[in-house]
């Protein structure tokens, strides 16, 4: 069964307008102003205009009067739709085949075919809302079982992540204002001039008076937020991806069937991106069902590319994972990201060609939601910066380390706390105690300095840590580091830690 990821932005409004870098100071507070006529009111405000007392429907002239130092910006519904609009078309390239707008704040996604966000649900929501404020913009996650729970949720939410279990939607929406229902404004007026505040009250009220006075649209939004009557997630596309579908007269089902035509579409698909000088990146498989669902599969490659017989592989390694229901009525195969790709001459049969591409290898694991990377050596005297991660099929890297020390084949993500008894400044320990053991140093080399890089960090423009590479009575090498240089305070805590093991 799949979930339902909902991502709201409530400043998207001054989440776009601090983006588009107009000058207007970080610390600096924003309010949107709204004209109707002669009248000027506040449409939206910022977290930092919010907590001076700001409020959304409040006349301009007193927002104005209330805080002096407010930027007041006329508001543009358009550029926040398109706005809105992009950041959907991102949030589909990176997480799942099965992104929509869910207008006018925020966007919903379907988590089938999003494999590499998986690893427990709160992590991944988590690992959304980080990636959201790396961005530049405020998001509010939740995910349940259906768009409309996980719509509620997300905008009733105190925190930045809810998790709703699997079958909870109902006991977690029942105490939430009917405004969140998805209804429209004069329904939920007149609902609210009836006595009724909550999701909870208006699902327990008999449907057939509420249907006589305001239509089915009641009943059909509660059902679709208890998972009753499903709500198919229509996917965005861009006008420009290179999109080619089958649609079928009889459904089908059979797991030969799936693969024929979904073949005869790559073959499609290729001949559109050779046309075009194109190969793809990453193409996604939408199934549509008699029933209205949808099912999405994600295939990426490390390099472009535009080989039938491959990308037929890639698509038949994951064709098994299709759940046909009913039957299919229609497939749908899209080149999502796409990059230019020469044609290339190959050598003649006569000649055995040596094939050192791992290239497919790389897809392969990377299509069973494994990251692959490589590890790049970065200009950098502090060991944690001096290495990055760099796509697999990446280019060869030219810059190298320069190092007249040796280096652990292991460094720790983060050094880690020991304690040392040593003299100071410059001798090494004469044991140490890691995670409970004590060891006691035989051998020692050191101390090799680091400075701080003061030109990215000003606290570390007196910094240092002396590394000493030491040898315990069982052989083992580490490499540990002081904190300072043992006569000065400021140049650190004087606090010892282990950052690597040698082989």
């Amino acid at each position: 069964m799949t979930r339902v990821v909902s991502i709201y932005l409530p400043y998207l409004a001054t989440d776009r307008i601090r983006r588009a870098d107009s000058g207007i100071p970080a610390d600096q507070p924003i309010a949107v102003i709204e004209r109707r006529g002669p009248k000027r009111w506040v449409s939206a405000a910022d977290a930092a205009a919010q907590k001076a007392g700001v409020r959304i429907g409040m006349q301009a002239a007193k927002a104005q009067a209330l805080f002096a130092g407010l930027a007041m910006i006329d508001a543009d519904a358009a550029a926040d739709a398109e706005a809105l609009r992009r950041i959907t078309l991102w949030a589909l390239t990176v997480y799942s085949p099965i992104v929509a707008v869910d207008a006018p704040d925020g966007i919903v996604l379907d988590t089938e075919g999003a494999d590499h966000l998986q690893g427990g649900e709160a992590p991944m929501l988590t690992r959304l809302g980080n990636q959201f404020h790396a961005r530049g913009l405020t998001a509010r996650i939740a995910v349940a079982d259906t768009w409309g729970a996980a719509h509620a949720c997300a905008r009733a939410a105190r925190t930045q992540t809810v998790v709703v279990p699997r079958g909870e939607a109902a006991g977690a929406t029942e105490r939430l204002p009917i405004s969140l229902l998805r209804l429209p404004e004069p329904i939920v007026s007149d609902l609210r001039m009836l006595g009724f505040r909550t999701i909870g009250e208006l699902s327990a009220t008999p449907r057939a008076p509420l249907a006589l006075r305001f239509g089915p649209e009641i009943g059909r939004r509660i059902d679709q937020m208890f998972g009753r009557l499903s709500e198919p997630i229509e996917p965005i596309r861009a006008p420009e991806w290179i999109e080619v579908s089958r649609a079928f007269a009889e459904p089908i089902g059979a797991a030969e069937t799936i693969n024929k035509y979904v073949g005869r579409l790559i073959v499609q698909l290729v001949a559109e991106l050779q046309r075009k000088g194109l190969g793809v990146r990453r193409t996604d498989l939408i199934v549509e069902k008699v029933d209205g669902s949808r099912q999405a599969i994600r295939a990426g490659t490390a390099k472009p590319a535009r080989d039938i017989a491959w990308l037929t592989k890639l698509f038949r390694d994951r064709t098994e994972k299709i759940e046909p229901g009913f039957g299919i009525e229609k497939l749908t195969l899209a080149a999502v990201i796409t990059e230019l790709l020469a044609e290339e001459q190959h050598a003649s049969s006569l000649v055995e060609e040596k094939n050192e591409d791992i290239t497919p290898l790389i897809d392969i694991f990377g299509n069973r939601g494994q990251r692959v990377y490589r590890v790049a050596p970065v200009a950098s005297d502090v060991p944690e910066r001096s290495v990055r991660r760099i796509s697999a099929a990446a280019a060869e890297v030219e810059e190298t380390w320069v190092h007249y020390w040796p280096r652990p084949v292991r460094l720790l993500d983060r050094p880690d706390r020991i304690d040392a008894i040593a003299l100071l400044p410059d001798h090494p320990p004469a044991t140490i105690t890691w995670r409970g053991k004590r060891h006691r140093v035989r051998r020692a080399d050191g101390p090799e300095r680091a400075f701080g890089e003061w030109w990215t960090c000003d606290a570390e423009f007196t910094a240092v840590r002396d590394y000493f590479i030491i040898e315990n009575d069982a052989g083992e090498r580490l490499w540990i580091f002081r904190s300072g240089d043992g006569i000065d305070p400021e140049t650190g805590s004087h606090k010892w830690f282990l950052h690597g093991i040698f082989a």
